[in-house]
This record gives C-alpha cells, structure tokens and sequence, in this order.
C-alpha cells in the first residue's frame, strides 16, 4: 500500500527522471490515488492509476523510482484507461506542482462516474470502489442513486453502465430499513 507521503516522495522523484531526460510530462492521475492525495479521503492505496504521456519515457522512469525508492515496478500505471471517457474532465488544483511533470485529477463528479462504472467490491485496497463511491456521493451531496446516475451519464453512454454498478449504487445510497 503506498501513503500519501510515499505518493509524493515517487512523483517528485519522477519528476526528476524527467527532468534528467530534458522531457516535460502529463500524468492524469485516477481512482485510488486521487482519493488519496487530492480528497484526502483514505490513507493510502495500492498502486498510482494515471493516463499518462509520453509514454515511453515515463515508463523507463516508473522503472527506475520503482528501483530507487524499493516499491513496485508497477506503482504508475495506466491499467484504468479502460474507464477514461472521452467527456473526461480533469483540474490541477490542491497538488503539487513539478518542474517536468503536470499532474491533474477528475473532478469529483468525473471521479464518481469511473468509480461507478468500475464497481468493484474487492481488492481494490481500503474498502474498494465501494466506500469510495460512498464518499464521493457524501462530498457531492447525492442522496439518491437517480442523481448519481445522473452525474455517470453525463461521462458514458447508458449501454457501458453494468447492472452490477447499478446494483452496487442503490445497494450503497438505499436508506437503511428501520426497525
């Protein structure tokens, strides 16, 4: 599980990868890690999902922080890029800024639609999608699971949205039954 610290401690080092290769780079951070380092949401993550570019080199450097700071070759990912929509939507505030390397995050709303259509319920580190979503919708002040659809359909076409992530939303945002 990486923290916030040791996050940031592997962004700056890659930072400074790029900065030796003379090569500016974009990291689009998603799921854990935004919960993580921008919401300050949860504690820590399994690993750093992020749409990034130029590929290539940002790879060779992931290798290489991976080496230096002793954590897994595969902290930096682009495993997400499968819920990437095309009406994504990502900001700059509240995270550090390097010399080499811009990093960006969704906003809530686009963050809960991927977390949505992910769904999954394990494994996903520190309650999963699950509490995420759960989070998410308390941030955002969605009471319903008809308003969060709302936010979802904004970012994907009805035919992408499982029936398992709706199952998962009305399970999560359901009053509790009363005694």
């Amino acid at each position: 599980m990486l923290t916030r610290e040791q996050i940031l401690a592997a962004l700056t080092a890659l930072n400074n990868r790029m900065r030796a290769r003379e090569v500016h780079g974009e990291l689009g951070l998603v799921g854990g890690a935004v919960m993580v380092l921008a919401f300050r949401a949860r504690a820590s993550t399994k690993d750093v999902d992020a749409i990034f570019s130029p590929t290539t080199e940002i790879r060779a450097a992931v290798v290489e922080v991976a080496e230096e700071l002793g954590i897994s070759p595969d902290w930096l990912n682009d495993g997400a890029k499968g819920f990437v929509s095309p009406r994504a939507e990502f900001i700059e505030a509240d995270l550090p800024r390097f010399s080499h390397l811009r990093v960006t995050y969704p906003t809530p709303e686009y963050l809960l639609a991927m977390k949505i259509l992910a769904s999954r319920t394990e494994g996903a580190g520190e309650g999963g999608d699950r509490q995420d979503i759960s989070t998410l919708c308390e941030m955002l002040g969605i009471r319903d699971a008809d308003q969060a659809m709302d936010i979802v359909l904004r970012y994907y076409p009805p035919v992408r949205i499982s029936p398992r992530a709706v199952f998962l939303l009305r399970e999560i945002l359901s009053p509790p039954p009363t005694s």
